[in-house]
């Protein structure tokens, strides 16, 4: 009898072991996250192609593992630029790009970017940032599609131009071909430029083919990473159709939704910890990628007032007809005025002008 009941109670003992081991082994299990993340940059090009790679870092650091992202090369998962339908749809589960990339789907995409004669990247990250700012209505535009936006980085001005020949008077412009970037194209465009937006792996080869005549990317340190100098030696500033970048990580809606609330904080706690690492790089190998142009047979030109002028006139015709031909545009519009209206209180006296 008494081995009878020892028995039983050693079959119990290890009944309940095996289910304690099946309930630790499946939460383990839950634990477990992998995501595929696109990115639109290659990892050489410099500032933005290491984003990616580095909020995959951060989360899997955080997380000991448990939460893994695998960052794909442009064109692994996706073209460079064509990640929205394929995160919409859940083809994969995050993608690392900027909002203009996707303005063939929204408009206002382009805005969330960036646009000509805007702000400088503290104000416009105070805009994005307050409370009830451009972050919620970005938001908004995404979730129509089943995507969760996340506001990840910034880079400082870009340049405006890499031109063969010196741009002596805007009538140069009419019929040159151009590679050129959101809102800023149809600024181009009313100079008789025809644009076109290519990915950045795309540009050097069609600059070297001459299927564009010309081309702006970014900063002199990305650009340089592109090789553009190698063919065109008048590079020009200041970037007035980007005074500062936004990036953007996009997730799956149902992807996210599925994540704990410890690995939702990690996320949002890499993005917001790789904005401040983007804009110090951005700031900080301008200089030297500039001197090591002109060392390079490069002529770093700067646009007089005149012309800068003549572009902001057909910028503001450009940004009347974005206004009246969307409403997510007209509402982004608004906020950003008062915002910006509000903010010159403190802007014009708080700052030194340069």
């Amino acid at each position: 009898m008494a081995f009878t009941l020892f028995k039983r109670a050693g079959l119990a003992a290890a009944a309940a072991m095996l289910v304690t081991s099946i309930s630790v082994g499946d939460a383990d299990a839950q634990k477990k996250v992998r995501w595929k993340m696109h990115s639109a940059f290659g990892q050489n090009v410099a500032v933005i192609g290491p984003v990616g790679y580095r909020i995959a870092d951060m989360v899997r650091a955080m997380s000991g593992g448990d939460f893994d992202i695998k960052v794909f090369e442009p064109g692994a998962l996706a073209g460079g630029y064509a990640y929205y339908d394929p995160v919409s749809q859940g083809a994969f589960e995050a993608a690392y790009g900027t909002p203009g990339a996707n303005q063939g789907k929204n408009p206002a995409f382009a805005f969330l970017s960036t646009w000509p004669f805007g702000p400088g990247a503290l104000e416009f990250n105070a805009w994005m940032r307050a409370e009830g700012g451009g972050l919620d209505i970005a938001s908004e535009l995404y979730a129509r599609d089943g995507i969760k936006y996340f506001y990840c980085g910034m880079i400082p001005p870009e340049t405006s131009g890499w031109f063969r020949e010196p741009i002596e008077s805007l009538d140069q412009l009419k019929g040159l071909k151009m590679r050129f970037f959101g809102v800023g194209a149809k600024v181009m465009q009313k100079f008789g430029v025809a644009t076109q937006q290519l990915a950045g792996g795309d540009i050097y080869p069609a600059l070297e083919l001459g299927t564009i005549d010309a081309t702006e990317f970014s900063m002199p340190a990305i650009d340089r990473t592109l090789g553009f100098y190698q063919i065109a030696k008048y590079n020009y500033f200041p970037g007035w159709h980007q005074q500062s970048t936004t990036n953007e990580v996009l997730v799956n809606m149902d992807a996210w939704n599925k994540l704990s609330d410890e690995y939702k904080a990690m996320f949002q706690t890499a993005c917001d910890a790789n904005f401040m690492h983007e804009l110090s790089d951005g700031e900080s190998l301008q200089a030297a990628a500039m001197i090591a142009n002109e060392a390079d047979g490069v002529s770093n030109m700067t646009w007089p007032d005149e012309v800068l002028d003549s572009i902001e006139v057909k910028w503001n015709e450009v940004l009347a007809e974005e206004i009246a031909a969307s409403e997510d545009v007209k509402k982004l519009w608004d906020h950003w005025s008062k915002f910006h209206e509000e903010y010159q209180v403190w802007g014009t006296r708080g700052y030194l002008k340069q």
